[in-house]
């Protein structure tokens, strides 16, 4: 693949978690969004729906791994997501062997970025200046919501 043909890729996953965090918010959820990706074909996307469908372990990770379906490996793959991993979605992905994480923003949720890299993932931040400003105004609005979802 090209380099130009990996950066067009690459926009597709970061978008495709943008839309599915907006699309989380607009359901009235956390806006937090992901997209698995095996080269430059995005395979599966999902999003948070913890309020949603009241489950307390749907996080938009683990959304996009369940949409996914079974996969016979995951060490080709790149997760995307929106917002930074918490400590259960980023023990899936070491679980799962996902080499690679990009990560949209972490200035709002600080995550377990050195988690994942001690376990021999590579991490990438892009700050995704939609999702950063996504996720603010959703805290500014739902800040007992997001103090539950972090357990704080």
């Amino acid at each position: 693949m090209t380099a130009i043909g990996m950066a067009a890729s690459r926009r597709r996953a970061i978008d495709a978690c943008y839309e599915q965090a907006l699309k989380s918010y607009d359901e009235g959820g956390l806006p937090i969004g992901s997209a698995l990706a095996r080269g430059n074909e995005i395979v599966a996307v999902g999003h948070n729906r913890r309020v949603q469908q009241g489950n307390p372990i749907l996080h938009g990770e683990m959304d996009c791994l369940q949409n996914a379906g079974r996969q016979a490996s995951y060490r080709d793959c790149t997760l995307y997501t929106s917002l930074s991993p918490c400590m259960m979605c980023a023990g899936t992905i070491v679980q799962f062997k996902i080499p690679r994480v990009v990560i949209c923003e972490n200035r709002n949720f600080g995550g377990n970025e050195q988690f994942l890299r001690d376990h021999g993932v590579e991490v990438e931040i892009v700050d995704d200046a939609r999702c950063i400003d996504l996720m603010a105004r959703f805290i500014a609005e739902n800040g007992t919501l997001w103090a539950e979802d972090i357990a704080d």
